[in-house]
């Protein structure tokens, strides 16, 4: 049994990923989210598509959108959600972590 995370995705940020996929012709690629070491506070995240899964990845599917999250990573992400924002001031996706206890001024780092 693959084991399940607690990340969201927001029904615009699902949508997205959808459309990238969709004008890619790729339907064996998975939205992975990673926690990794670096960054001016400690840690930065990865967000990028996979057509790997590896042992004991934490899999869940929202509407055909499969989110994976490795499981360093799941306790440094749970409760989070993935967002996508398009605005003048900014478009991509964002991520809303309640675990991040502080994050630098660049907005890609946290602790």
């Amino acid at each position: 049994m693959t084991p399940a995370h607690e990340v969201n995705i927001t029904d615009a940020a699902r949508d997205k990923v959808r459309k990238l996929l969709e004008q890619e012709g790729r339907d064996d690629l998975r939205l992975r989210i990673a926690v990794q070491p670096g960054g001016c506070s400690g840690l930065i995240y990865q967000l990028f598509f996979d057509e790997r899964t590896l042992d004991n990845d934490a899999v869940v599917s929202f509407d055909g959108v499969e989110v994976v999250v490795d499981q360093m990573s799941v306790p440094y992400l749970n409760g989070s959600t993935i967002g996508f924002e398009d605005t003048i001031q900014k478009q991509g996706f964002t991520i809303d972590n309640p675990n991040a206890q502080g994050s630098c001024a660049c907005g890609d780092s946290f602790s």
